[in-house]
């Protein structure tokens, strides 16, 4: 096959195409195939925004049928029937069996726009300007997000300062007998400690592109009595963890944490369409009409596929069983992986995101390689790429979930015997 004119044409930000080079035609399900005709299982899931699998046909179905009807297309953020039906269905099948209370706020198509929404409607609401974020965390790369994520080589792009963010570590970063939070609370009330009183703390609580680092139910929870006790907001960046992957639509729903701001994205349109959202306690929506705007924040198809993925999926528990099956499928077979070679491997992980963490990057970037030599796709994450990062994908067939973790064995086999 040739790839020349993605080399000719495209800028050399590209990355994914590098690591899995070829050209892809179709895909269904939990598989992908090139031209080429071979096919590949997806351990990657557009990073995320295919928890419900490729032209998933019950989604697609209700896409066709509203697409076909010459409905609304583009609508900026006035009323449709498309989005009446989303609003109607996230109240009364996510929010209120939770009884959480949030207004929406639709900010464009991508997770960077909730996360610059919410960060300003943080400072919005405090008048203060600094926020707390932490090691390791990946927030966008759109200015304010970038300010927020910890990769350098994420940040060595701006080619300006990033300022009024400052970074406090992360649950387990010193090791597990350090309590991070205590740390935090210890420098919010030195008034010496040159740490300001922040407008907000953001905090994913599983770091996918950090290197699957799982944040504790407890230190959650601590995390948000030290933001009540000061008044500082707590916003959950759920783009990537969210939707299903933790297990539950939510991923903060276990710690019973609830957080003021929370930030949506990747798998929310249910079929990949674009769409991102800020959900915000209603009694912090000080904002004031068109002050943050977008001209993609009313896409349409994106909300009828929300809503078919939502009727679909989340009206029983059934759903987030399935999840925890297919979940401990994949720990246990990682956790084989792992002891084969104490020494080089370890997992960590929630739900359907789970790392196999090497301690030479090397062997990590070898079995992503031969993953894909294989015929499977999974990336890496973390500081140095070191994790096997592995999303399967929420639904789908057991024996390709198998099939799959069956290829990283003999990839990591293959990465530790050369």
């Amino acid at each position: 096959m040739d790839l020349s004119v993605f080399s000719e044409m495209e800028s050399e930000v590209r990355s994914y195409i590098r690591s899995f080079p070829t050209q892809f035609t179709t895909a269904r399900g939990s598989q992908i195939w090139d031209v080429d005709g071979r096919s590949y299982i997806d351990f990657f899931c557009g990073a995320g925004t295919l928890n419900y699998g490729h032209n998933n046909p019950i989604i697609k179905q209700k896409v066709i049928d509203y697409i076909a009807g010459d409905n609304i297309q583009h609508a900026l953020d006035m009323a449709t029937v498309a989005k009446q039906e989303f609003l109607e269905a996230f109240r009364d099948v996510i929010l209120r069996p939770r009884q959480l209370d949030y207004k929406l706020q639709f900010t464009g198509p991508t997770g960077a726009n909730a996360v610059e929404a919410a960060l300003k409607i943080a400072r919005q609401v405090t008048g203060r300007r600094s926020v707390i974020a932490f090691t390791h965390a990946f927030h966008g790369v759109s200015l304010g997000a970038l300010a927020a994520t910890a990769n350098s080589w994420f940040r060595d792009g701006a080619g300006t300062a990033l300022p009024d963010v400052v970074f406090q570590p992360y649950d387990g970063y010193f090791g597990p007998d350090i309590d991070t939070v205590s740390m935090l609370r210890t420098l919010l009330d030195d008034a010496s400690s040159g740490v300001d009183l922040p407008a907000a703390v953001i905090v994913e609580t599983v770091q996918g592109e950090g290197g699957v680092n799982v944040a504790s139910t407890q230190w959650l929870r601590d995390l948000e009595h030290v933001c009540r006790e000061r008044g500082i907001l707590l916003i959950v960046d759920d783009i990537q963890i969210g939707i299903g992957r933790s297990g539950q639509f939510f991923s903060f729903e276990e710690s019973g944490v609830t957080p003021d701001l929370v930030t949506l994205s990747k798998s929310l349109s249910g079929y990949g369409f674009p769409m991102s959202l800020v959900l915000i306690r209603p009694e912090l929506d000080v904002w004031k009409p068109g002050m943050h705007s977008g001209t993609f924040r009313g896409n349409n198809v994106a909300f009828v596929g929300a809503t078919a993925a939502i009727r679909e999926y989340w009206t029983t528990s059934e759903f987030e069983s399935h999840i925890g099956r297919r979940s401990v499928l994949v720990e246990e077979r990682i956790a084989g992986i792992a002891a084969t070679a104490p020494e080089m491997f370890a997992t960590r992980g929630r739900g359907l995101l789970q790392g196999l963490v090497c301690a030479d990057p090397a062997v990590a970037k070898a079995i992503s390689r031969g993953s894909f030599e294989r015929g499977l796709i999974v990336e890496t994450s973390g500081a140095q790429d070191e994790v096997v990062k592995l999303m399967p994908t929420l639904v789908g067939e057991d024996d390709l979930l198998i099939e799959g973790l069956e290829i990283i064995e003999a990839a990591a086999a293959a990465a530790l015997a050369r």
